[in-house]
């Protein structure tokens, strides 16, 4: 086996499992709290989680035809490098890598914050703990893709039940002292639309993933047949479980009470069952981030393995084991997260990480547009539904929003936006 062939080993039911586990993570248990802040009226809160979500549903549909067009490890990159050249690929492929980067470093420190919470006396280790778990997930991925991938399957159906199990249990059981309902609260400091847009910029953040499957085309057994299964079935769990979840929270909890909540669902479980039940809700949290930590530091490896096969980054990232795993694409990509957590840069970037993740969805729906324009001839297995309205409109709201993100928040978005004015340069180097 040549050292940059990844294995066919992936099927339909790991596409659905690392949809789900690359998309469900803390954002679900801790945005509605803010959310609830920035908006404060549930109709068009539960609004906004369903808009993200058919937009994500719509853009599976796009991805699909590109996945299946292109079945080439690296999502975004790939598509962006055929259809507008090898710098737009570039920007794109580390758009992406530095995005997801962050969000690994950030769960990683998150759960080593739940930890210090199930056990005081590991409080003062957390950076540590953080490292420990980055170190760990790579170890475990040295072994092999079987291995990783059953596990994926495994941690994305906990999660799925916990969540669900969460849901039934917040409609179904009668707290001994509820708390007194105001279904509605004034709107945010902004008003009603600075309100939307910061709540849309936390559920962005919280649906980014539902893309996952397609980073695995290459290893897939029949990415044409697998694909469209794969995406369809897990964003649409994932829209159904966002939803139940939120109207559980809206259910048990006050306006007032959500809002001003770090993290709702445990005040929720406790509002049920009392002072020291939470700790089910940070165990249910755990088995989130482990699963969503999973398939980041399975997929996005990926991305620079890609750009490293085609001369765009490194050649040592090309590199594969014995196992399917491309290993020290998969070490450099946890180290990356393990210097952010050195240094206490992940959460600055991770506030800018919804920028480079939609950055990566305008740039897929420009390349479908594209490359139908100029590679008609491509084999296309799956056609996007609705184009060109659907893509278009995609596009369309994809940029706006970056925009209104600029304006609204220049202060994070100049960091996204100083990162693409120096990418060239950077680019030219790493080339030569």
């Amino acid at each position: 086996m040549a050292k940059n062939q990844l294995k066919k080993l992936l099927g339909v039911g790991f596409g659905v499992a690392v949809t789900i586990g690359g998309t469900v993570g803390t954002g679900i248990l801790r945005k509605p709290g803010p959310i609830a802040q920035e908006i404060g009226n549930p109709t068009i809160i539960i609004a906004v989680w369903l808009i993200v979500g058919l937009y994500a549903l719509m853009g599976s549909l796009s991805v699909m035809e590109l996945g299946t067009m292109l079945p080439k490890a690296g999502g975004w990159y790939v598509y962006a490098r055929r259809a507008f050249g090898n710098y737009a690929g570039f920007v794109i492929g580390i758009s992406s890598w530095l995005g997801s980067v962050s969000a690994m470093a950030f769960g990683a420190a998150v759960m080593s914050e739940y930890i210090g919470l199930l056990s005081p006396s590991l409080v003062d280790y957390q950076k540590s703990m953080a490292i420990g778990i980055l170190v760990a997930f790579v170890a475990f991925h040295s072994i092999g893709v079987r291995l990783a991938s059953r596990a994926q399957e495994v941690m994305s159906v906990l999660k799925a039940v916990g969540l669900l199990a969460f849901v039934v249990v917040c409609f179904v059981i009668t707290p001994e002292n509820p708390l007194a309902v105001d279904t509605v609260r004034p709107l945010a400091r902004g008003g009603i639309w600075l309100g939307i847009l910061a709540a849309l910029q936390a559920v962005f953040y919280t649906y980014d993933g539902w893309h996952t499957a397609a980073y695995f085309t290459e290893e897939d057994v029949d990415p044409s047949r697998n694909l469209p299964r794969s995406m369809i079935r897990g964003v649409l769990l994932i829209i159904g479980i966002y939803i139940l979840v939120n109207l559980a929270l809206l259910y048990v909890l006050p306006m007032s009470t959500l809002a001003g909540s770090k993290l709702p669902a445990a005040d929720a479980v406790q509002v049920l069952f009392g002072p020291g039940s939470a700790k089910v809700v940070t165990f249910l949290l755990m088995i989130s981030i482990m699963g969503i930590i999973n398939a980041q530091i399975m997929f996005n490896p990926r991305v620079i393995f890609a750009m490293g096969r085609d001369g765009l980054f490194f050649p040592f990232v090309t590199h594969v084991n014995e196992g399917g795993t491309p290993l020290n694409a998969t070490i450099l990509t946890a180290s990356a997260s393990i210097l952010m957590i050195l240094t206490n840069t992940y959460s600055k970037l991770s506030d800018i990480a919804t920028f480079f993740f939609v950055l990566c969805y305008a740039s897929c729906f420009a390349a479908l547009i594209r490359l139908r324009q100029t590679e008609p001839e491509l084999a296309r297995p799956v056609l996007a539904w609705g184009y060109p309205f659907s893509t278009w409109t995609l596009l369309i709201a994809s940029l706006a929003f970056l925009v209104g993100v600029v304006l609204s928040d220049f202060e994070s978005s100049r960091y996204a936006l100083g990162f693409i004015a120096v990418s060239y340069p950077v680019y030219l180097l790493i080339k030569r």
